[in-house]
């Protein structure tokens, strides 16, 4: 596989470097989101088609950040384009509603076993906060427990510990509401518990404590942003009991994680929630975001205890968008995307047994992350980064950059069925000359 590279070690070209100068004029930062790729260099993607992207210098690059894990079918997905096309002479949003919002929500009612009504929003954050309020207009209760590093998006409530460090986030058994950003109101912090992932004891302890203001657990099945760690069976069942012994309601944010099967991650992992927030997949590329959930907790978005609009949600286009995409994503399309998958984990981890390196690798299905550590990680604690391990995984994104890979630092990496088993060869071997190369 030939990769272009017009600079070395992965640097951006002269066109990168004009367009970063103009941003610098009209962004903070030179930037509109904080999320963007800038290390070593700040730079532009020109197009993508199926599992790759170029960018503005002529590099070509695997992606395998797939806009944040939201581009199953990759780049330029023709049924997409196809579906997008013939919408767009007809309107590209009104006030009323449409026939393709039904087409698309009839469809993950028939998927997902937890969602009998949906609503549709058009981010992953605005699910969240829906399904937040929700819950607080159905208990008539304020606070919210979730877990420690995870990451729910930009609503208050559901930022609050989601960073942290040894020295900020407290006792094991006991964690701290660290803020996200200077200046978050500290009343926030009083109304949100944090939950050690997979520590069962002390999570039903600490939801029991204050069972009485608790509105709802909002709950990642598989944290990405906290290490894409896999769930204990004995954790999710913990929570789901004490949750009912309290009317407390469960939120799954599966907005990442739906990705995890034909039927989504609470599926996959036995959990049983009241609430489900999704989103990325669902919109084939568009802005979109959706809460679902039983008739009966759903019902209060019918009620006059909450108002949800949004000028843009269900608009045509990401409906469309969203519903060709999921047609698409069939249970064999699922099924070869595991396949993958798992053998890109056997592979990376082979190399790390047969390379003595302090490595580990995590995830499921579509999605995998890469840790400096040796074993892997089964909480956000452990998942940390120190210093020097964080200098090793910047070796190891630049490495994957100059070899003409796209993998995301500090969270998952995800597959998208443009991809083929070339592309995994492609991953694995240069993961493998990245561990022969270091010295740990």
């Amino acid at each position: 596989m030939q990769i272009a590279l017009p600079k070395p070690g992965g640097s951006p070209g002269d066109a990168s470097a004009r367009l970063a100068h103009r941003a610098s004029g009209v962004f903070p930062g030179g930037i509109t989101r904080n999320t963007v790729d800038r290390d070593p260099d700040l730079y532009y993607i020109g197009w993508g088609k199926g599992a790759h992207l170029h960018d503005v210098d002529g590099r070509r690059l695997l992606d395998l950040n797939n806009n944040f894990t939201t581009l199953i079918h990759g780049h330029a997905f023709e049924p997409v384009i196809d579906a997008v096309t013939k919408v767009l002479r007809d309107g590209t949003c009104f006030s009323n509603p449409t026939p393709h919002e039904i087409a698309l929500a009839e469809l993950l009612c028939e998927r997902i076993p937890s969602v009998e009504h949906v609503r549709f929003v058009n981010t992953g954050t605005e699910a969240v906060m829906f399904a937040i309020k929700a819950a607080r207009a159905i208990t008539g209760r304020p606070a919210v427990a979730k877990i420690e590093g995870a990451y729910h998006g930009a609503y208050d409530w559901a930022e609050v510990g989601q960073v942290g460090t040894p020295s900020t986030w407290g006792a094991p058994d006991a964690p701290l509401p660290v803020p996200s950003y200077y200046g978050q109101p500290a009343s926030v912090f009083e109304d949100v518990v944090l939950l050690r992932f997979n520590d069962v004891d002390t999570a039903v302890s600490r939801i029991k404590q204050h069972a009485g203001r608790l509105s709802c657990i909002l709950i990642d099945p598989v944290p990405s942003r906290a290490g894409l760690i896999a769930p204990d069976p004995a954790f999710l069942a913990a929570i789901a009991t004490v949750a009912r012994q309290h009317g407390i309601l469960v939120i799954a944010d599966e907005v990442l994680n739906l990705r995890q099967s034909y039927r989504g991650a609470s599926d996959r992992f036995s959990l049983k929630p009241d609430l489900t927030t999704m989103g990325k997949i669902i919109g084939g590329g568009f802005p979109i975001g959706a809460i679902g959930g039983s008739r009966n907790a759903m019902a209060v978005f019918g009620s006059s205890h909450l108002s949800q609009g949004g000028t843009f949600s269900a608009n045509p286009i990401s409906m469309v968008a969203g519903l060709a995409a999921m047609k698409e994503m069939t249970r064999e399309q699922f099924g070869r995307l595991e396949r993958l998958g798992d053998d890109l984990r056997a592979r990376l981890r082979h190399s790390i047994d047969t390379s003595g390196a302090p490595f580990s690798v995590t995830g499921s299905a579509s999605l995998f992350r890469i840790h400096p550590i040796p074993n892997p990680p089964r909480e956000y604690r452990e998942a940390y980064l120190d210093a020097r391990e964080d200098r090793i995984m910047t070796q190891l994104d630049h490495h994957m950059k100059a070899n003409g890979v796209l993998m995301p630092k500090g969270a998952a990496s995800s597959l998208s069925t443009a991809m083929n088993d070339d592309d995994i060869s492609h991953v694995a071997q240069t993961f493998e000359a990245f561990l022969e190369r270091q010295e740990f």
